[in-house]
């Protein structure tokens, strides 16, 4: 007679499946799937059998016996932004390759949510994380420190790190740009940012906007207006209060290029020329910066390479920690560039 052939599991296979099919034990099977000790033969039973009906191992239990997962965690502020999006890109692209997946969160620009995220996901046991910015509660920083998981702070240069970072400084980044529109003749200089503390990046270029003006002996001329993130209807709404208060301004900074294409589009509306009337510069080098008419003058970071950057010194840091190396401290700067264009 016909060897009896086990009745198919009603509902999602379970290891116990397994085992039955292929005539093995439970143990058996786990040790197939931690690839630890069997025969050829016993592989390729458990192998057909996890074929055939479908199953899919416990990823929760496997990171329970290993210590860890196999994903990698990036917390960003909006999943809305190209640039965050770049970043988050960069990062795959340079974990990937090594087994690993993202786990992508959005923190909404609240630290209480980051807060939230961390302590959430670390229960799952990441390989190691990606943060957006250096701005994060003392509980976060904390709570990073002690479950020794590595971390990668981005978009920003810490003063004090949390493990290792990879950015820039947006202070220094927004001075230079200052001192290029001072460079090109402007001399009443204006800066358009949001009204909300969340976007502690903003808050940075705003910061080096004002020290770069009081170098230069001119006075300041600020407009926050907008909640994070910052949109392009924001930008325009915000360059309609600037030339209503200041309007004699000849030159303004956007916190971002998307701000800017909105104050150059509400420019257009009010019949006032860019850069004849208000020179308009940006931050980020958005797609929209290049598309534009006129295109955007822009401080330029490359948030991709920022971002296969972060993912290499997190690979690093876990093979260190295999191979019983201490892992390694201190960041790496990215820098920036100012690219000129018509709108100034």
């Amino acid at each position: 007679m016909p060897a009896e052939v086990p009745p198919r599991p009603a509902g999602p296979p379970r290891m116990a499946d397994v085992a039955r099919l292929a005539g093995v034990s439970k143990m058996t099977v786990s040790r197939v799937l931690a690839g630890r000790d069997a025969s050829a033969a016993t592989r390729q039973r458990v192998q057909a059998a996890i074929d055939e009906l479908g199953y899919l191992p416990d990823a929760g239990a496997g990171a329970l016996s290993r210590g860890h997962s196999e994903f990698v965690v990036a917390l960003v502020p909006s999943i809305m932004s190209s640039n965050f999006a770049d970043t988050v890109r960069g990062l795959g692209d340079a974990v990937t390759p090594h087994g690993l997946s993202l786990l992508l969160g959005d923190t909404h620009y609240h630290l209480e949510e980051e807060a939230r995220l961390v302590r959430t996901l670390l229960r799952h046991r990441p390989r190691g994380m990606m943060l957006t910015g250096t701005a994060h509660l003392d509980s976060t920083r904390h709570l990073l420190r002690q479950a020794g998981v590595p971390v990668v702070e981005t978009w920003d240069v810490p003063s004090e790190p949390i493990d290792q970072w990879v950015g820039f400084s947006n202070a220094e980044a927004a001075a230079a740009m200052v001192r290029h529109l001072h460079g090109q003749g402007y001399r009443r200089i204006g800066f358009i940012g949001g009204a909300s503390p969340l976007d502690h990046r903003g808050r940075q270029r705003q910061s080096g906007y004002q020290v770069a003006l009081t170098a230069l002996g001119l006075a300041p001329r600020l407009v926050e207006h907008g909640a994070s993130p910052i949109t392009m209807s924001h930008g325009g709404e915000a360059v309609r209060l600037l030339l209503q208060r200041y309007p004699d301004c000849d030159a303004v900074l956007c916190v971002s290029d998307l701000s800017a294409f909105g104050a150059i589009m509400e420019c257009h509306r009010l019949g006032v020329k860019v850069p004849g009337g208000l020179a308009v510069a940006g931050f980020g080098d958005f797609e929209v910066s290049r598309y534009c008419e006129p295109p955007i003058t822009t401080v330029a970071v490359d948030p991709y390479t920022l971002g296969v950057k972060a993912g290499e010194l997190l690979i690093r840091a876990m093979q260190g920690e295999r191979d019983g190396n201490p892992r390694p401290a201190g960041g790496e700067l990215t820098g920036y560039s100012i690219i000129s264009r018509a709108s100034t």
